[in-house]
């Protein structure tokens, strides 16, 4: 099933973020630019971009690239003969980044593996994360068998083969982003240094099983200790998510196998075991009641009495104080009539019904025409 799994769930993207990881600030940065009306969604285009977002040229590049594959914007032509690209928020920066959202500058952890879950979702722009958390078949690695290991997936996708370099620069700027490059000595400021460096790394996924030359590390783990800073809310979000991203349910379930085992789902992007996942779901089912575990023959599943990904939002929006019923707050479709005609063009053309369902997408973008 592996074999197909690529082509299914992402796009054939690589090293777009001239080997910078995601930084703090940067995200936030992005969406103050695009949505403020003295600069708009063609700041990654213009001559100052540098001046405007505070960094160098590549580093324009690269918080232009990580916006768009955290699903916090989309990009589309210019105007209709331009060649060039221009970017604006989605309902999902609104809700997380804006001022009076649930957490513009990303201080609570669950932000963090909430940014990482949908870095992960279909349509994943990240290839070489994906098969990093979802297609391996070890925890353990180097980036040379990562490089190998996603080049053989493009492969079996029936992609145009990338040039290896950009995928064992793909390898590399994940294992910066997520785990520490070098062991920490005396007087180097260890962690803070770290973290500062990629907030990522404070989720504790990825470690280095050993530093070699130079003091650098050069293998690496995905751990599989306890997840303090993941709480129950949002694994019960990404585990509703992935059952309404894997079928189109209005009420029904899914085994807790399939969550804590099946390449996509939140067991290995967040690296849980089945008794972690039903911990999590057991505990938000007591506040939600339209969710419950069930006892199957031989398994158990996640039962939800409604639409999945509605459920899931409102035990996302519940654990950040409901942040949807804060006045002047728009839902989805008076977000998206507000922004730019060719976005909602390129969110039909490209089928984006993970931002908004198809018939208010169809509708938004059949009265342009």
């Amino acid at each position: 099933m592996l074999e197909t799994k690529l082509k299914d769930v992402a796009e054939p993207s690589f090293s777009r973020h001239e080997t910078f990881h995601p930084r703090f600030g940067w995200l936030h940065k992005a969406y103050s630019a695009l949505t403020d009306a003295n600069i708009g969604s063609d700041v990654f285009l213009r001559d100052n971009a540098t001046v405007t977002l505070g960094v160098g040229k590549n580093m324009v590049n690269a918080i232009r690239f990580w916006s768009y594959a955290f699903k916090l914007t989309v990009e589309y032509p210019k105007d209709p003969t331009s060649r060039a690209n221009v970017a604006s928020p989605t309902w999902e920066a609104r809700w997380l980044l804006d001022e009076n959202g649930a957490d513009p500058y990303l201080e609570d952890t669950a932000s963090l593996w909430l940014l990482h879950w949908w870095l992960l979702a279909k349509p994943c722009h990240t290839p070489t994360w994906w098969v990093a958390f979802h297609a391996q078949s070890t925890s353990r690695f180097t980036t040379s068998e990562l490089t190998e290991t996603t080049l053989r997936h493009v492969r079996l996708a029936g992609w145009e083969p990338p040039v290896e370099a950009s995928v064992a620069k793909d390898a590399d700027c994940l294992t910066k982003m997520y785990a520490r490059r070098r062991e920490p000595t005396a007087g180097s400021g260890g962690s803070f240094e770290d973290l500062l460096d990629s907030p990522f790394r404070e989720l504790g996924l990825l470690e280095p099983t050993g530093f070699g030359r130079n003091n650098a590390a050069s293998r690496w783990h995905f751990t599989s200790n306890a997840r303090t800073s993941l709480p129950p809310a949002l694994v019960a979000y990404a585990c509703l998510d992935y059952a309404a991203r894997s079928e189109p349910l209005q009420s029904g379930s899914i085994a807790l196998a399939r969550l804590t085992n099946e390449p996509g789902g939140p067991g290995r992007a967040f690296r849980l075991r089945e008794p972690e996942i039903a911990h999590a779901l057991e505990e938000v089912a007591g506040e939600y009641p339209q969710m419950a575990l069930v006892e199957g023959i031989g398994q158990r599943s996640l039962r939800f009495e409604v639409n999945p990904k509605d459920l899931a939002w409102d035990v996302l929006d519940g654990y950040y104080g409901n942040v949807r019923a804060r006045a002047s707050f728009p839902d989805r479709e008076a977000w998206y009539a507000t922004q730019p005609p060719g976005m909602l063009r390129e969110m039909r053309r490209r089928g984006r019904t993970d931002l908004l369902d198809q018939p208010t997408l169809d509708r938004l973008a059949g009265a342009l025409v």
